[in-house]
């Protein structure tokens, strides 16, 4: 919902969409024929592979690329190993693409339920670092990073998406459950769960501090999210992880129960699907199933010029292909009907100060997507504040000329991160 002052002096006022009292349940989907996961290293050669074209997998088969790999991926079901190649993430990110051709069998691997027996912090970074909701636990061990809270996130950070909700709303007792196993791999024991205010009540015990977020987008972003739930700031060019606080999706928190509690890895992802005309409906489908797969399952069909997205509304990425998988941190996918999609423009600022009004960081947008537009980055991050934003979108949905303010902002910072990490190589 959209509320504005007539007078146009305050800010417009989204809200997030309650929850729903009477949760649907998710409807299934498998995949068709293939499932694709993409490690995130870089694929230079296929001398030393530990994977080969036409290896057999099982289901829940750990698979990393080289002998001592950091990374790996979980295959969610079983058959063949189909292609191994190089794949172009977001904004140039090097990663390396594994397709396996699915078959009918499910026959599990019993690496991690030989290991299930020790709840401990080096079993979970072994075989749990590709549950649905993803959660980088490595960061418990991270001598340059203390961290004194979790915080467990059951609000949706995006609008019209309500996956993580219905996990609140519906599972509390594996929360439970997986709050206790956190607090014991990671020895920290203020653990607070941030939810929406006025979703959903009568938690009871669950072993977490319940603190409420504003429903008023965009109070549920991670940044902003903390700052509520632990009455501080993340200065600008800060994570979250540098203020000792470790988020993590109640999605993979429910996951880390049902992984112990099973001795197997879960692999169904719960998503949110909006359709063209904003109809929503939560899915489940193993990690890896492409988007096609969803889309064809739900008679979706896409015509010259729709527009795919991974995420919401607000904070989503578009995607080129309707190949792409489900990945362990897909919440919606959201399709954008072609006929309906605004128009950006390279039309010129005009100073109507829109974005600036609406900005929750206080950001002077008008003045730095002039220095973005003009590839100024470093005089954008030091005069107007580039690296305060914390990429809520709303200065590209109010702005009247139509300027893409919200992708000049997110190639700005991944440049100037591009050149920090090429500085700091050669030293």
């Amino acid at each position: 919902m959209l509320k504005k002052s007539f007078f146009g002096f305050t800010k417009p006022w989204i809200h997030y969409a309650p929850i729903n009292k009477k949760p649907q349940s998710p409807i299934s989907v498998q995949p068709s024929g293939t499932v694709t996961y993409f490690l995130e290293r870089s694929f230079t050669s296929r001398a030393n592979l530990l994977l080969k074209t036409g290896d057999s997998v099982t289901t829940g088969q750990k698979l990393m690329l080289c002998e001592g790999d950091d990374t790996y991926i979980i295959s969610a079901v079983n058959g063949t190993i189909a292609d191994i190649s190089p794949h172009i993430g977001e904004y140039g990110k090097q990663q390396t693409a594994v397709t396996l051709s699915c078959s009918p069998e499910k026959t599990p691997d019993t690496a991690f339920a030989d290991a299930a027996g020790e709840q401990t912090l080096e079993t979970v970074k072994q075989f749990l670092g590709a549950i649905p909701g993803g959660a980088s636990f490595a960061d418990f061990e991270n001598a340059d990073k203390s961290i004194q809270t979790i915080i467990v996130c059951g609000m949706d950070s995006d609008l019209m998406v309500a996956t993580r909700q219905h996990v609140v709303n519906t599972r509390l007792d594996a929360v439970t459950s997986g709050i206790a196993i956190l607090k014991q791999i990671s020895g920290v024991q203020d653990v607070r769960i941030a939810v929406c205010k006025d979703f959903v009540q009568g938690y009871g015990h669950i072993g977490a501090k319940i603190q409420f977020v504003d429903t008023v987008y965009p109070s549920a972003l991670p940044k902003l999210a903390v700052g509520q739930v632990m009455g501080q700031t993340v200065p600008a060019g800060k994570t979250c992880l540098d203020m000792g606080v470790f988020l993590i999706s109640v999605e993979a928190v429910a996951a880390l129960a049902d992984a112990f509690e099973t001795a197997t890895i879960p692999s169904e992802k719960l998503l949110t699907l909006i359709n063209k005309d904003g109809s929503q409906q939560l899915v489940s489908a193993p990690i890896g199933t492409p988007v096609r797969d969803i889309l064809a399952a739900f008679n979706i069909s896409l015509q010259e010029k729709d527009r795919i997205i991974k995420g919401g509304p607000m904070t989503g990425f578009a995607l080129y292909s309707e190949d792409h998988p489900v990945e362990p941190d897909t919440d919606a996918i959201l399709v954008q009907d072609g006929a309906t999609i605004p128009l950006y423009s390279d039309y010129p600022c005009i100073n109507c100060g829109e974005c600036v009004r609406v900005c929750p960081a206080r950001i002077q947008v008008n003045m730095l997507v002039r220095f973005l537009e003009a590839r100024q980055y470093q005089e954008g991050a030091d005069l107007y504040d580039l690296h305060s934003c914390v990429d809520c979108g709303l200065c590209t949905v109010v702005c009247v000329s139509r300027i893409p303010i919200s992708q000049y902002i997110q190639l700005a910072k991944h440049e100037l991160a591009q050149s920090q990490a090429v500085e700091a190589e050669n030293g």
